[in-house]
């Protein structure tokens, strides 16, 4: 893969936490899977009237979210209100917000037909109703499974012409010495063909592939760029923005007088880890091992692996256990760094393994050879901080009652050793914010290939869960008052409203907060909540902010079986604001007519 046209963001909805490519993505809600996706178009295309800087691509239109063994053949059958409601908003915003010039087709069926040969998902919906204008991508090898897997071509010959006349327009892995055959059999006409052609030219215009390079402002970038000072500044903001405080009891930020610190467990010195998939090469990666050793310099790190992430055959953990306990008995502190790892969650990976099947888990437990160390690690009674470096939900729950401190970091890239290294040293405030849904247990939600969203992500699921979607905590803490609204109702004049309250830092430190808007609209068959709107600011301590947020319209449509669309449902919804879809510290009752 190479070249100006970027085959991201993926914008599929994390509906499940067994998928393995859910860390691709932006998370379980359809809000803010479109907000990121389109700031992440909108970067990577550039601002140019003329030319793009790259082309991004919004993929794998449209119901597209594992199981990985069977994604080439299954057939995925949602609700029209599931799919209008929860799979199709993010593609949206991305065409009409984002203005992203290339799609790409999922492998699976969707209502019977593959996505790639679908000529009302890519003609009907994405060039007709958003009006798209760029081109669409099959994923790769998709044209092959119309006649391996789907059964709804005969051969390549067939296939080939189902997707070109369906809107495909540029196939990867595609079967280019099929076009003309297609076209003496009478299975696709010369017209079909150039409509296709003159989108992948327009795309190559757009990205100044025909004219000088003084004609487009994108074509002088210097190489030198590349891992520069300020990119590599901008990796760490990232890492660090991106971790999520789970659990606290004043373990954390660690006291810079800390002497012993004990570094244990799998993902610690693992660079591989921190890069998750799809990635680039960084020049250097900062594992947690070397960016504890860089903050914590004054102290004595002791490291020992502990375990590996995964029991496998033959493998013997006592030797490693002992390492473990011997490095934690003179320690002050053990920091255990864990979870899982991209080599067991990923796409279509060929690993079938205790809890792991084709690159999707089995289980949402952390592996049992992780939690049995840490039970050993509890019995010296010392302090423990567990970090997690994971693309998905864990249902931790031995962890979340017996450990001090828990860090979600995620695959944080080239700097996420040394972003964990500043949250644990509280030279950085932590207030990431999970974008997923943290289950109790795998047995609370439905199974994995039904494609119904009763019961799942924090708009539909009823049970009790041990983390919930928008939750994340802070060194500091924050005070909420003054809810008040521009309007009491939204009207087709009066197509948005503004909302907006006061936070003020009541705690000890100088840290950030991620507030949220979420609605909740009466009537049948309504999710429970739906985010709307969240901000990020940053508040001194003692210090009040006055936050404004704009609550449109068009964001509070639902399904119209009528209309067989989305359209705006008249009636009673109750605006709520909160630091997540369960703390909600302010409401009010609203109308939209």
């Amino acid at each position: 893969y190479q070249g100006l046209t970027f085959y991201s963001p993926n914008i599929n909805i994390f509906r499940d936490p067994r998928w393995g490519r859910g860390h691709e993505t932006f998370g379980e809600d359809p809000f803010l899977t479109g907000k990121l996706g389109t700031a992440f178009v909108r970067a990577m295309q550039g601002s140019d009237p003329k030319y793009f800087k790259t082309i991004t691509t919004a993929k794998h239109f449209a119901v597209h979210s594992g199981p990985e063994p069977v994604r080439h053949a299954f057939n995925a059958e949602p609700s029209k209100r599931d799919l209008w409601e929860t799979y199709l908003p993010a593609f949206k915003m991305l065409a009409q917000e984002g203005k992203v010039y290339s799609f790409m087709c999922a492998y699976n069926r969707l209502y019977g037909e593959p996505c790639c040969s679908d000529a009302f998902l890519m003609n009907t919906i994405l060039r007709k109703k958003w009006g798209f204008k760029g081109f669409v991508a099959t994923d790769c090898g998709a044209v092959y499974d119309f006649y391996m897997f789907h059964k709804t071509a005969k051969d390549s010959v067939e296939a080939v012409a189902q997707a070109i006349r369906a809107g495909a327009d540029n196939q990867c892995y595609g079967y280019s010495s099929a076009v003309i055959p297609a076209i003496k059999r009478g299975l696709l006409k010369v017209s079909e063909l150039d409509t296709a052609v003159a989108r992948l030219l327009r795309a190559k215009f757009k990205l100044g592939m025909f004219d000088p390079a003084d004609a487009d402002p994108y074509s002088n970038i210097p190489y030198s760029v590349v891992n520069s000072e300020p990119h590599k500044a901008h990796a760490l903001k990232m890492a660090r923005e991106a971790i999520v405080l789970l659990k606290n009891k004043g373990t954390l930020p660690l006291k810079a007088t800390v002497k012993n610190i004990a570094v244990i467990g799998p993902n610690a010195d693992d660079k591989e880890v921190l890069l998750g998939n799809y990635n680039g090469e960084p020049a250097h990666v900062t594992t947690p091992l070397e960016g504890i050793r860089n903050t914590f310099s004054q102290a004595n790190i002791t490291y020992a692996k502990g375990s590996n992430v995964i029991d496998t055959p033959g493998y013997d953990r006592i030797a490693d256990f002992a390492a473990a306990l011997q490095a934690a008995e003179k320690a002050d502190v053990i920091v255990f760094v864990g979870g899982i790892s991209p080599r067991l969650e990923g796409e279509d990976l060929k690993v079938k393994v205790a809890g792991f099947n084709g690159g999707d888990k089995t289980d949402l437990n952390l592996p049992v050879v992780q939690t049995d160390l840490l039970k050993e690690l509890k019995k010296l009674g010392k302090p423990i901080v567990l970090v997690l470096l994971n693309g998905s939900a864990l249902s931790i729950n031995w962890e979340k009652e017996n450990i001090d401190a828990i860090v979600e970091a995620w695959y944080g890239g080239e700097a996420g050793g040394q972003a964990i290294a500043d949250v644990l040293a509280g030279i950085y405030n932590p207030a990431g914010r999970l974008p997923v849904t943290f289950y109790k247990s795998i047995d609370d939600i439905a199974a994995f290939d039904n494609y119904s969203m009763e019961g799942k992500t924090y708009r539909y699921v009823n049970k009790p869960v041990l983390y919930p979607f928008g939750y994340g905590l802070s060194f500091t803490k924050f005070a909420y008052s003054g809810l008040r609204t521009s309007a009491n109702a939204i009207t087709k004049d009066n197509k948005s409203i503004t909302v907006s309250f006061e936070v003020k830092n009541t705690g000890m430190y100088n840290g950030e907060e991620v507030v949220q808007l979420y609605i909740k609209q009466a009537g049948e068959a309504m999710p429970l909540k739906e985010l709307k709107g969240f901000q990020r600011i940053m508040l001194n301590r003692g210090e009040s902010k006055t936050i404004t947020l704009k609550l449109n319209r068009s964001d509070l449509m639902h399904y119209d079986s009528k209309a067989d669309d989305l359209g705006v449902v008249p009636g009673n919804l109750t605006l709520m604001i909160g630091a997540s879809s369960v703390d909600i510290r302010l409401s009010k009752p609203i109308q939209l007519n």
